[in-house]
């Protein structure tokens, strides 16, 4: 019976372009169903289905008022989602522009930078001075950029410490490097609103872990409380590195430019639901 009302017939007209259709509509759907189940998108989108379905059967049951009432509310949902998901869909635009066979393959950051900035790192790690030295890499974060002081200076050991000091006025906010040289400084950045990562955490450690949410950059931070150095790249933060494991990290950031795999395999990576666990006590 069930071979008998297979659609044979429509199988048999299938033809490249058919199932070239079939492939690009099938890798959309997979597309967002993962942007779906990784968001707060879920809910919503159980909601939209309740809604449609309150509306086919206020339509079947005749109820002419609450069927135009949702009749005309359709558009402005439409718009309500683009404002509410604006930040999603600005992450899945950015991820699918690095997924992109045309990016470049050349690191803006060179060695000489990362060696200052290790240094520097050592020296807030050792003095407990907190510090954010954000590096842009293919995404723009000029957005960022233009919150803060411009400075357009090289980047150097003695610099990055002069901006830090507690006593210096730009020591709160970012620091942000592009290519070589300190964009801006004291920079304001998106928090995170993951719900997993742990609320030792303090302000500094969730703008880290932010703006590498909402870009491809990779963000040093230095705790204030106990001078234990972080790395954060897509979202996820490595915590208690050793300069010379930074360094590391750093290194394979340079070698292997808008990479899409995580932050490079260590002992210390949190992520999943182990995200964020860390002694440090919050800033």
């Amino acid at each position: 019976m069930l071979l008998a009302a297979f659609p044979w017939d429509a199988l048999a007209r299938l033809d490249l372009r058919a199932a070239l259709d079939i492939l690009i509509i099938a890798s959309l759907l997979y597309y967002i169903l993962n942007l779906l189940g990784s968001t707060r998108a879920l809910q919503t989108a159980i909601a939209l289905v309740l809604l449609a379905l309150i509306f086919y059967g206020a339509r079947w049951a005749r109820l002419e008022m609450l069927e135009w009432l949702l009749a005309n509310l359709m558009p402005y949902v439409v718009i309500a989602l683009i404002v509410l998901f604006q930040p999603e869909i600005r992450r899945a635009l950015a991820h699918l522009g690095r997924a992109a066979p045309w990016r470049r393959f050349s690191s803006r950051q060179t060695a000489e930078a990362h060696d200052d900035v290790i240094m520097a790192v050592s020296y807030f790690s050792q003095q407990r001075i907190g510090a954010l030295i954000v590096l842009e890499r293919d995404v723009s974060l000029k957005t960022y950029i233009e919150s803060g002081v411009p400075l357009d200076a090289v980047v150097s050991y003695d610099l990055l410490v002069t901006l830090f000091r507690p006593e210096s006025p730009l020591h709160d906010g970012a620091a942000i490097l592009r290519s070589n040289r300190i964009a801006a400084a004291a920079c304001f950045l998106p928090l995170s609103l993951n719900p997993m990562i742990s609320n030792q955490l303090g302000t500094r450690h969730r703008a880290a872990i932010g703006v590498t949410e909402e870009s491809d950059a990779v963000a040093v931070v230095v705790s204030e409380q106990s001078g234990a150095i972080g790395l954060a790249f897509g979202g996820a933060i490595e915590l208690n590195l050793a300069p010379e494991q930074l360094r590391q990290r750093l290194a394979d950031f340079l070698v292997r430019f808008r990479s899409q795999s995580p932050l490079p395999a260590a002992p210390l990576r949190t992520e999943a639901a182990g995200w964020f666990h860390s002694r440090e006590r919050k800033e």
